[in-house]
């Protein structure tokens, strides 16, 4: 049974530069990383490897050099790494990214049964967390989002129960297999690769896949299948600084107040 990480190529930078013409990214020069929360998801994946016995799968869509993050994943572990990669695909809102990402992971599922896919709640680029439930509409997979444990899974009955981090509460949730299940950070604490996994995934191979793989229509992927564009990128103005509690005559007081605005702001694993 597969296992699969959605995972994303993002900007390692706050100083990106946007194309005037076309408000897309200029990729040049820039320092790209694994997607944070993705990384938690791929780390999953290799936890139920490791745990089930699930083949462990990466798959990314982007441009030809986002390989290097799918070598990344080789590194980490994962059986095979699949980048997405055409120019038909080039322009993609998240309703066309999902149409991609659920293609393929359907075209996968001919070879082995896909059980699990597993994807960031959202990206720090787009932060628009609609790709994961886009897939799993698509595929009429089992939809569980917002997952910080896994909980008990039962290969025979296909089932599986998690753990969803909701506003000031937890839910407990069982479903069926297959499921497409968006994580948070707290999840997980992300392996490192060693050294002879990175020696090894250098030489490793990272499959590429066109829409000749696909055979979608090209009306529904990329700029063309996207209802939604960029109009505008700008960075918005930065409020000035506020001052929590008395640092002085109440130093306790004031660390307990800005530890509750962190826990408030999901900027603290609780």
């Amino acid at each position: 049974m597969l296992v699969v990480a959605c995972i994303k190529q993002v900007p390692d930078t706050t100083q990106v530069q946007i194309d005037p013409v076309t408000n897309t990214l200029i990729r040049d020069g820039i320092p790209f990383i694994i997607n944070p929360y993705d990384s938690h998801a791929l780390e999953e994946s290799l936890r139920l490897k490791d745990s089930h016995g699930f083949t462990a799968v990466a798959l990314s869509m982007g441009p030809p050099n986002a390989e290097a993050t799918l070598r990344k994943a080789l590194a980490l572990g994962v059986d095979r790494s699949i980048l997405l990669s055409d120019r038909v695909f080039g322009g993609a809102d998240t309703l066309s990214t999902s149409n991609v990402l659920a293609a393929a992971i359907q075209k996968l599922g001919e070879q082995e049964q896909v059980g699990i896919v597993f994807c960031g709640k959202q990206t720090i680029d787009g932060d628009t967390a609609q790709v994961g439930p886009g897939i799993a509409v698509r595929l009429g997979f089992s939809q569980l989002t917002l997952v910080d444990r896994i909980e008990k899974i039962d290969i025979a009955q296909k089932t599986i129960i998690v753990r969803r981090k909701l506003e000031g509460r937890y839910e407990i949730v069982e479903a069926r297999l297959p499921a497409m299940i968006t994580v948070v950070r707290e999840l997980n604490r992300p392996r490192y690769p060693t050294v002879p996994m990175r020696l090894s995934s250098a030489k490793a191979q990272v499959e590429c896949w066109s829409n000749e793989h696909l055979q979608l229509d090209v009306n529904s992927i990329g700029l063309k299948g996207s209802p939604t564009w960029v109009s505008r990128i700008f960075s918005p103005e930065r409020k000035e600084g506020e001052i929590i509690g008395d640092g002085i005559t109440d130093p306790l007081g004031a660390a307990r107040q800005l530890l509750d605005r962190l826990i408030d702001g999901d900027m603290l694993a609780v």
